[in-house]
C-alpha cells in the first residue's frame, strides 16, 4: 500500500487506533471492540488467503446480518480480494447466476442456508465454502482467536473491493465494479449528508448483501467511532422493544418496513423517545405514511435517501429541515456527487420539466463486470445515465418520477406510475401498492392498480377507481384493480413489477 492510499479495511483500521476499547459491535449476545474487530478482520484475511485465494479473486458472502457477514466483507477487502453480497432469499437459478456471473472462488455461507447452496455447488465455479458462523471451523471462529498474523498483500484504493449487483427490477442484475476509492467517498458523502455522528448509537436491521445497509449506515458508522447494534433481518416488533431497551438514537428501514411499522400495535406501547434520526430509502415512500410518522414523532428528524447500486449507493438527501416544504423530494446531491437532468436527446430540461437524472462523481462503479455492452450504454458523454425519471426545481431539488422503464405509455400519453400509487395511498384501507402498465389494444398499456388491503379492511374495485378519479386527471385513473395479498419485493424492499408484469 503507498502511503496515500485509502482503503475500505483502512476505515476499521483508523478508527480503532483511536478508539481501541469502544464497543464497535453488538450481535446477539456477543460483543467486539473496535480492536477486537480490527484484529479478527486481520485474522480472517490471512485466513482466506492461506486457502490459495490471490489479489482480485471473489469471494461471496451468502448469510444474513452478523458480526461474521461484516468480518467477512473486510477481510475481503483487507486480502485485496472482490467481496460479492449476495440477498439470502436467493435460490437455485438466481444464486447459480450470481455466482457463476461473479466467478467467485470462495462462498462464505450461513449454515442455514447450506442446502441453497449445496443445490447449486455442481454448477458454480466455487472451490471452497466456509460457514461465516456457528460452526467450530467457521471464519468468525477463526477469525476471533489466536494471534494475530502479518498480512504479505498490497492493496491500492484504485483496486475492486465489491461487485454490487443492481437489484434485477427490471432485467438480469449487473455486477457494479465498485473501487475502495469510489466507496470511501460514498461513506464520506454519507456522514455529512445524513449527521452521523459516534453518539447516535444506531440500530442495523436492513440487510448488508444491501448496499445502503452497508455502505451508507455499517461502514460510514464505524468511520466514525459509533457502537453499532445489529439485527439478521428486520422484525417490527423486535425492532420496537429493541429501541425501548437499548435508547437507540438513529434507525434506518426501507418504506417496506416503515409502512407496516406505522400501524403496528406495538407502537403505542414502546417508548421510541430515544430516537432522533429516521433514515429511509432502497424505494419509494409513500407521503401518506411519511406524514403520518413525522405528526405522531415531531422530535424525529427524517432523511430520505436516494441513489442506486451504482453510486455506491448514496446521491441525494432530503434533510430534516427540509421535509416541510418538500416533502416528496429526495433532495439534493451529498457532498461528491454532481447532477444533471436530461431529455431524451441529452439536453438538459427547464425546471419542473420531467427528465433523466444523470451523475458525474467519484463514487461511481467502474462500469459492469463482463457487461461492456451494459457499461457502453450507462456511461455515456462523460455522464453516468441513472434510469431514473426526475424534477428539479430553481434551488435544485430531485423529486422522482418514476424508473424511465416504469412510466405507463396509456393512449400515448406518458403516466408515471408513482402519481398513481400516491393518489390510491391515501384511501385508509389500502395497505400496498404498486401501479404498473399492462398490454391494451386500445390504450397500447392499460393502468393497473396491484393493491393489497389493510387488515379486514374491504373496498371494492369501483370504489378505488372513484375514490383516483377525485384527485388526477381522467387518463392517469386505473383502468383495472388487481387485489392480491402481497407484492413481489426483493429483500432490500425494491417492488418487483417485472414479476407483476409477467
Amino acid at each position: 500500500m503507498t502511503p496515500t492510499s485509502n482503503t475500505v479495511d483502512g476505515v476499521l483500521r483508523r478508527t480503532a487506533a483511536r478508539f481501541p476499547d469502544r464497543a464497535a459491535l453488538h450481535f446477539g449476545d456477543d460483543s467486539l471492540t473496535y480492536r477486537e474487530l480490527d484484529d479478527a478482520v486481520t485474522r480472517a484475511a490471512a485466513h482466506l488467503l492461506s486457502l490459495g485465494l490471490a489479489k482480485g479473486d471473489r469471494v461471496a458472502g451468502y448469510g444474513t446480518n452478523s458480526h461474521a457477514y461484516v468480518i467477512g466483507y473486510l477481510a475481503a477487502a483487507r486480502a485485496g480480494l472482490v467481496h460479492v453480497p449476495i440477498n439470502y432469499a436467493l435460490r437455485a437459478g438466481e444464486l447459480s447466476y450470481l455466482l457463476e456471473q461473479s466467478g467467485a472462488r470462495a462462498v462464505l455461507v450461513d449454515p442455514a442456508l447450506t442446502d441453497n447452496l449445496d443445490a447449486v455447488i455442481d454448477v458454480v465455479p466455487a472451490e471452497f465454502v466456509l460457514p461465516l458462523r456457528d460452526a467450530d471451523d467457521s471464519l468468525f471462529t477463526i477469525a476471533t482467536a489466536g494471534g494475530v498474523p502479518p498480512l504479505d498483500v498490497s492493496v491500492e484504493d484504485t483496486d475492486l473491493v465489491q461487485f454490487l449487483y443492481t437489484s434485477g427490477t427490471t432485467s438480469k442484475p449487473k455486477g457494479a465494479m465498485m473501487t475502495h476509492r469510489a466507496l470511501i467517498h460514498e461513506y464520506t458523502s454519507s456522514i455529512i449528508a445524513l449527521d452521523l455522528d459516534a453518539d447516535d448509537n444506531p440500530l442495523i436491521c436492513m440487510p448488508l448483501y444491501h448496499s445502503a445497509g452497508m455502505h451508507v449506515f455499517m461502514l460510514p458508522y464505524l468511520a466514525v467511532g459509533a457502537t453499532i447494534r445489529l439485527m439478521p433481518a428486520p422484525d417490527i416488533p423486535e425492532i420496537l422493544r429493541l429501541v425501548e431497551e437499548h435508547r437507540i438514537g438513529s434507525l434506518f428501514l426501507a418504506p417496506t418496513v416503515w409502512v407496516p411499522l406505522a400501524a403496528h400495535p406495538d407502537l403505542a406501547t414502546r417508548d421510541l423517545s430515544s430516537l432522533r434520526k429516521a433514515q429511509y430509502g432502497a424505494s419509494i415512500m409513500p407521503v401518506t405514511v411519511l406524514q403520518r410518522l413525522r405528526e405522531r414523532y415531531p422530535d424525529l428528524g427524517f432523511y430520505n435517501c436516494f441513489g442506486q447500486s451504482e453510486i455506491g449507493p448514496l446521491a441525494t438527501v432530503l434533510r430534516p429541515e427540509e421535509h416541510n416544504a418538500r416533502p416528496a423530494s429526495c433532495g439534493r446531491p451529498v457532498f461528491f456527487v454532481e447532477t444533471r437532468v436530461v431529455d431524451a436527446d441529452g439536453n438538459d430540461v427547464p425546471v419542473g420539466e420531467p427528465g433523466e437524472i444523470l451523475y458525474r462523481s467519484p463514487q461511481l462503479c467502474q462500469g459492469y463486470w463482463d457487461n461492456p455492452t451494459a457499461t457502453e450504454e450507462a456511461f455515456r458523454d462523460g455522464w453516468f445515465h441513472s434510469g431514473d425519471l426526475v424534477t428539479r426545481d430553481e434551488e435544485g431539488y430531485v423529486t422522482v418520477v418514476d424508473r424511465i422503464k416504469d412510466v405507463i405509455n396509456t393512449g400515448g400519453i406518458l403516466v408515471a406510475s408513482r402519481e398513481v400509487e400516491d393518489a390510491i395511498y391515501t384511501h385508509d384501507a389500502v395497505a400496498e401498492v404498486a401501479v404498473i402498465g399492462t398490454p391494451d389494444e386500445k390504450w397500447i398499456e392499460a393502468i393497473t392498480a396491484v393493491v393489497v388491503l389493510r387488515a379486514e379492511a374491504v373496498v371494492t374495485e369501483a370504489e378505488l377507481i372513484d375514490h383516483v378519479k377525485q384527485q388526477l386527471a381522467p387518463f392517469k385513473v386505473p383502468k383495472l384493480v388487481k387485489f392480491v395479498e402481497e407484492l413481489p419485493r426483493n429483500q432490500s424492499g425494491k417492488l418487483l413489477k417485472r414479476e407483476l408484469r409477467a
